[in-house]
């Protein structure tokens, strides 16, 4: 789903455009004590907003969101999110038994397996995934959903099923 996603620190240090930067506020939020505390406290809510603010035309009802919402109740989960969004600006370490594998996938290595990215109308610039297919070399294809935001297979699963047989068959 979405495209060519390789978190790349270099690349993350370079500022955005502030409307592409406001839509990372939460980022920004969990580089401080105050948001991990206001994570820890309000993970419900707070997860519940983000879902809302990405995939804002999904009227989901509360029963999904609690289906979902059961995995936030886990000892590690407030830790793992907020050193995750740390390290990807750089204020937090990584793994350092990864660090040979982070310096490759730096490199923008190419995809050679068979790949189908999507995209919604919600994804902007990004809609038509010209700004990654040549990093695919394998049988390729993309395709654009409209009126979804970022939850694929919850918010259109017959696509996203569909994506999933037909590249399955590219393979053949």
């Amino acid at each position: 789903m979405s495209g060519y996603l390789i978190t790349n620190l270099e690349f993350n240090k370079k500022p955005l455009p502030p409307t592409a930067e406001l839509g990372w506020w939460y980022q920004y939020y969990f580089s401080t004590d105050r948001g991990e505390k206001g994570y820890k406290d309000n993970t419900y809510e707070f997860n519940k907003l983000i879902w809302k603010t990405a995939s804002p035309l999904w009227n989901f009802d509360k029963a999904t969101y609690d289906q979902t919402a059961k995995s936030f109740d886990n000892p590690d989960h407030v830790a793992i999110v907020i050193h995750n969004y740390r390290w990807r600006l750089s204020l937090a370490k990584g793994e350092a038994k990864y660090d040979e594998l982070e310096k490759k996938l730096s490199t923008k290595p190419k995809i050679i397996v068979p790949a189908i990215t999507i995209s919604s109308d919600f994804d902007g610039a990004a809609i038509n995934g010209k700004a990654y297919e040549n990093q695919f070399t394998g049988k390729y294809s993309h395709k654009i959903l409209r009126g979804i935001g970022h939850n694929v297979p919850q918010e259109d699963p017959k696509s996203f099923a569909d994506a999933i047989v037909e590249v399955d068959g590219y393979s053949k």
